[in-house]
């Protein structure tokens, strides 16, 4: 008889790529390394460097070779898989098509999208995510609605099982005993246990069944090749990196109609804010999250933030940004006017009908900023500068030609109207004065010289809103300023003007004053030229010859169901129309006016969610910029308050209860979110506090350790 030490246990553990069940005589100290070690036949000549212990009753992976196993919690009735890190991941891209891509299940989503996005050649990476495929159902309820469901076998094409994690869980999977029936502490994993799952929107029926192998790809990239299912492939055939980039560069003109009808179509503000509950986390591996080899994924810019767009090294990226932009007008996430919907449908046709296609590395002049994208941090330190500059030398009041740090001011007669409930009061005329980021309004001329101005607005850090209807003749600006410039209850200013060219001068203004710059920005001349060239693409060409076939064009691929609706039968002759303003336009040309126009929506940039505040009963939007966060009426979408990140201290959110507290210098807010996780919305404020501090240096790397704990939720 052998005598067997105590300490010692039997450990099962499954070798995927075998098929086979291992029964290995261990101890608790023994570490996760060695054990590695012992499962691989040295004389096997098979590669396990790829392979590491996944633990599925855990929902973890033992990637910490150096601890025990008594330091991870596993014992004797535990089952562990010995498996590959990287597997195949079936991506969905912005313009819709699939790519089988061999990504890494083990390390963080972070990481993951970083590695993906160099293999497909798009540059910052940390603008995109994943995020799960939602279906029609999804927006009809909130993600706090949603039943939390039982743990249940999922059979593996191969016949293994595991224990699938809570309907759709996408961040914090339980480690407790009375979850699984298993018994053992954490240890020292990787991340503390969270109390409660973090579940989000259930994985779609058909995201599973494609889990089996339907086709051998090679991880290496390849000729782009699309099967009739709109899944594409590489063709490991051949090794051309640029055939491969070239076609990312451009999309089909649309999708296949299995896909195009998988689309979703917000009705709602309620349901665009529930389309925001699909983002995984970017702090746990894609395997923590539910998914498996061939699962499906959406690879999306989650933050609308796009630093140094450059056409001339940015051609993959920009695509499949415009395509993005393309899908949420068609699908109206964003609300467009009737001019807008007809310019977007001009720019789209003719992307996808010019024949000269822009060379890589050529420079364009698409009128869009594209050299940078500066952040507020830089906005606020270079007003301070103007303004201390101006401190110490002066002001120019009476034109003395040898101060030249003088600001330039707007002067013109406007209409002005406060917007109150239950009052039939119109626009009033003022005399406009805009200086140092302020706003005077005299009732004439001759009194802006003499007295105190009637009205005074403080514009630095206001929300403009632009409401302009062409076909009406309408020209107004909508601002919502608080009492000291950036803290306060909002409240609402309207200002039309006469013309375009009015209208262009002023807009302009109030857009940097809404970075704290004044006119004296270098910015504010090309800032006019490119509203002005905005507006003119949405004036229809009257009386221009269009030579296509109106017969050879389908409205339902450019224009919205609601415009289509508004047109009827003269949808497609109004897109011919205003495809003459845009004829010239080669196809990059032509997506960069594209994004410029998207990025000048009203509701451009902002994510919304379903919160409470502690202590109301009533829900509300919480809307989520780049440079601050809004509280916003559920069914109007009128902004409330408005609360900027370069006010805010502190963000913290308590697991226990899946509340979040944000902590700004005058007050604390505390809000639970109904229509996604708290660590969605928690997520969101990090990630746009993380993109404001990226630099302009060409040598800066990306930071993934800050990007972690600006957004990880656990420092």
């Amino acid at each position: 008889m052998i005598h067997v030490g105590e300490n010692s246990w039997n450990l099962r553990i499954f070798i995927t790529d075998l098929a086979l069940e291992k029964t290995m005589r261990v101890r608790g100290d023994q570490h996760i390394g060695g054990i590695m070690l012992q499962l691989v036949d040295p004389e096997n000549p098979k590669d396990w460097s790829d392979h590491a212990l996944w633990w599925p009753a855990r929902n973890v992976w033992l990637s910490r070779t150096k601890l025990t196993l008594d330091q991870c919690g596993v014992q004797a009735d535990s089952l562990l898989h010995f498996t590959p890190m990287h597997k195949i991941l079936r991506v969905q891209l912005p313009d819709l098509r699939y790519l089988d891509s061999r990504v890494d299940y083990s390390v963080k989503t972070f990481s993951a999208v970083v590695n993906l996005c160099k293999q497909l050649d798009i540059r910052y990476p940390e603008e995109l995510s994943l995020c799960k495929p939602l279906e029609a159902e999804h927006l009809k309820r909130n993600f706090a609605q949603v039943p939390h469901q039982k743990r249940v076998p999922i059979a593996e094409p191969d016949g293994t099982t595991y224990l699938q994690p809570a309907a759709d869980t996408n961040s914090f999977v339980p480690i407790s005993t009375s979850f699984h029936g298993e018994g053992g502490s954490t240890g020292s994993l990787d991340k503390p246990s969270a109390p409660g799952s973090f579940f989000c929107a259930p994985l779609s029926p058909h995201n599973h069944r494609a889990r089996s192998p339907v086709r051998t790809v090679s991880p290496f990239p390849g000729t782009w090749k699309q099967s009739q299912l709109g899944y594409a492939t590489y063709d490991s055939s051949s090794s051309s990196l640029g055939d491969f980039q070239e076609n990312l560069a451009s999309s089909p003109p649309t999708p296949c109609a299995d896909v195009r009808a998988l689309q979703l179509r917000p009705k709602s503000l309620v349901e665009k804010a529930r389309l925001n509950v699909g983002w995984l986390d970017s702090s746990l591996s894609i395997m923590e999250q539910g998914i498996r080899e061939y699962d499906t994924l959406c690879l999306r810019f989650k933050y609308f933030t796009f630093f140094d767009l450059n056409p001339k090294c940015d051609q993959v990226r920009i695509n499949q940004l415009y395509e993005q932009a393309k899908w949420s007008v068609l699908n109206e996430e964003l609300d467009c006017t009737e001019e807008e919907s007809l310019m977007f449908a001009a720019l789209q046709f003719q992307v996808n009908h010019h024949v000269d296609h822009t060379p890589q590395g050529a420079a364009v002049d698409s009128g869009i900023e594209t050299s940078s994208q500066e952040n507020d941090n830089e906005d606020e330190i270079d007003s301070a500068l103007k303004e201390l500059q101006i401190t110490l030398e002066g002001p120019d009041y009476g034109g003395d030609s040898r101060n030249i740090t003088r600001i330039p001011e707007l002067s013109d007669y406007l209409r002005y109207l406060k917007p109150q409930r239950f009052t039939l009061r119109g626009y009033k005329r003022y005399y406009f004065t805009y200086r140092d980021l302020h706003l005077h309004l005299f009732k004439n001329a001759e009194d802006s010289r003499r007295v105190a101005p009637a009205i005074s607005i403080n514009l630095k850090g206001c929300e403009v809103t632009p409401d302009v209807n062409l076909s009406q003749g309408k020209y107004a600006i909508r601002l919502e300023v608080s009492p000291d410039g950036g803290h306060g209850i909002n409240s609402e200013v309207w200002v039309r003007c006469e013309n375009e060219q009015q209208y262009a001068k002023w807009m302009a203004a109030c857009r940097l004053a809404a970075k704290g710059r004044s006119l004296a920005d270098s910015s504010y001349e090309s800032e006019v030229d490119s509203i002005l060239s905005l507006l003119q693409m949405q004036r229809p060409a009257h009386g221009v010859h269009v030579n296509i076939d109106p017969r050879s064009v389908e409205a339902v691929d450019y224009l919205s169901p609601k415009i289509i609706r508004k047109l009827s039968n003269k949808a497609v002759q109004r897109i011919l129309e205003a495809h003459a303003n845009v004829r010239e336009l080669n196809a990059l040309d032509s997506k960069l006016k594209y994004i410029q126009a998207w990025r000048s929506l009203p509701d451009f940039g902002v994510s919304l969610f379903i919160i409470k505040f502690d202590g109301h009963r009533k829900e509300e939007l919480l809307g989520v910029a780049h440079n601050r966060i809004m509280r916003m009426d559920l069914s109007s979408g009128d902004h409330i308050k408005t609360w900027r990140y370069n006010t805010m201290k502190a963000w913290n959110v308590n697991w226990n209860i899946k509340c979040m507290m944000i902590q700004f210098e005058d007050e604390n807010v505390v809000f639970s979110c109904h229509s996604a996780d708290c660590k969605v919305v928690h997520e969101f404020i990090g990630g746009y506090i993380f993109m404001s501090m990226r630099s302009k240096d060409t040598n800066q790397t990306l930071n993934e350790e800050l990007f972690h704990k600006l957004t990880g939720g656990w420092s």
